[in-house]
C-alpha cells in the first residue's frame, strides 16, 4: 500500500512516499480502507520529534481517519466489512489502509462526506473535553479561545455556545480569521497580534477575567492569558505551538484559586466510556446542523510535506485533509 513515512526527524521534507505491506487485522483490530485523513499540529510535532510522548522511527503519522472497513480481526463482533466508519488512532493514518481498535470505531451514515467525518474526531474531541471534562465549563461562564479560526478553535467556539457559555471571546491573528470566528458564534473578537490584547479581554468581562481559557501557543501568550483568568478560573493547556515553554510560580495561583490544567487527547482515547459517547454526541450535533466544520483545503496524500508547511506557516483556516 501507499503511505507517507518519516525515517528521521526534521522539516516537512522528511515525509517520504513509500510502499508498505498492507496491515493484517488481528484480535479486535479493524482494517480501514482510508478515504480521508485529517492533518493536525500533533503530526508536525511527531515529525519534529517534539511530541508529548516519544515517536519511534520509522513512523507513519495520522491519527484521524474516515473510510470503509476492509477486514476485521477474529475477535471483532461489532463491525462488519463494508461499514462506513471514522476512527481516532495512535498512528498510521497517512496511508491507503490503517488499523484501528474496534472500540475506537464509530459508524457514519451514507450521507456524511468522508472529508467532513475525518475533520471531526481529533479536534472535535479535543474541544469537547477541554471545555467540558477538563475546563468544567458551566452555563453562563465566559470562555477565552485562542486560535479561534483553527481546527480546534472553530469547533470550540460552537461547542462553548452549545454548552451554555455566557460569553465567548475569540482571538486570531487577522481580520478574516476573526470574521470566521464571528460566523462560528463568538461574541467578542480580539486580534492577539496587537499590543495589549489581554486588556481587551479583561474589558470584555468587566475586569473580572474569563472563567475558562484554552491555550495552545505557550510563551508570551501563556503569560498574558494567565492575566486574563478570573478568580476560580481554569486555564487548559493543550499545546505549545510556538515551541516556547513557559515558567511560572505555582504559588501565584493561590490568591485567586486559579487552576492550570493539562490536556492530552490520547488519555481520553484510552477510556472508551469517555471517548465513544462524546464522539457520538459530536456526530449528533453535526447531523442536526448544530455544528459546522470548516474544511480549509483537501490535498492528495503525496502532498503531505506541502500541507505541513502550510499548516506551520499559520496562513491556513479550518481543517486540512489528505486523500490517499
Amino acid at each position: 500500500m501507499k503511505a507517507i513515512q518519516l525515517s528521521a526527524y526534521g522539516g516537512p521534507e522528511v515525509l517520504q512516499k513509500v510502499e508498505l505491506e498492507k496491515p493484517v487485522p488481528k484480535g479486535r483490530e479493524v482494517l480501514i480502507q482510508v478515504h480521508a485523513v485529517g492533518v493536525n499540529y500533533a503530526d508536525t510535532a511527531r515529525r519534529e520529534g517534539q511530541y508529548v510522548v516519544p515517536t519511534p522511527l520509522p513512523f507513519v503519522p495520522g491519527a484521524e481517519v474516515a473510510g470503509i472497513v476492509a477486514e476485521v480481526g477474529e475477535k471483532v463482533t461489532g463491525v462488519k466489512p463494508g461499514t462506513r466508519v471514522v476512527s481516532l488512532i495512535e498512528s498510521g493514518g497517512y496511508a491507503e489502509y490503517a488499523l484501528a481498535d474496534e472500540r475506537s470505531i464509530v459508524p457514519i451514515g451514507e450521507g456524511l462526506d468522508f472529508n467532513l467525518a475525518a475533520a471531526l474526531p481529533l479536534q472535535g474531541l479535543s474541544a469537547y473535553h477541554i471545555l467540558k471534562t477538563m475546563g468544567r465549563l458551566e452555563a453562563g461562564e465566559s470562555v477565552l479561545i485562542h486560535a479561534a479560526a483553527g481546527g480546534v478553535g472553530t469547533i470550540a467556539v460552537q461547542l462553548a455556545k452549545l454548552f451554555g457559555a455566557g460569553k465567548v471571546i475569540a482571538t486570531a491573528s487577522s481580520e478574516d480569521k476573526l470574521e470566521l470566528a464571528r460566523e462560528m458564534g463568538a461574541d467578542v473578537l480580539v486580534n492577539y497580534t496587537k499590543e495589549g490584547w489581554e486588556q481587551e479581554v479583561l474589558d470584555a468581562t468587566g475586569g473580572k477575567g474569563v472563567d475558562v481559557a484554552l491555550e495552545m501557543a505557550g510563551g508570551d501568550v501563556f503569560y498574558k492569558t494567565l492575566k486574563c483568568l478570573a478568580a476560580f478560573g481554569r486555564l487548559v493547556i493543550y499545546g505549545v505551538a510556538s515551541g516556547e515553554q513557559s515558567r511560572m510560580y505555582p504559588s501565584s495561583l493561590m490568591a485567586r484559586n486559579q487552576s492550570i490544567i493539562g490536556f492530552f487527547l490520547p488519555q481520553i482515547m484510552r477510556k472508551p466510556d469517555l471517548l465513544i459517547p462524546s464522539m457520538q454526541e459530536l456526530f449528533t450535533y453535526l447531523s442536526q446542523g448544530k455544528l459546522t466544520l470548516t474544511i480549509g483545503e483537501v490535498f492528495p496524500l503525496e502532498e503531505a510535506p506541502k500541507v505541513h508547511s502550510l499548516m506551520q506557516s499559520r496562513k491556513t483556516k479550518g481543517k486540512l485533509i489528505l486523500v490517499p
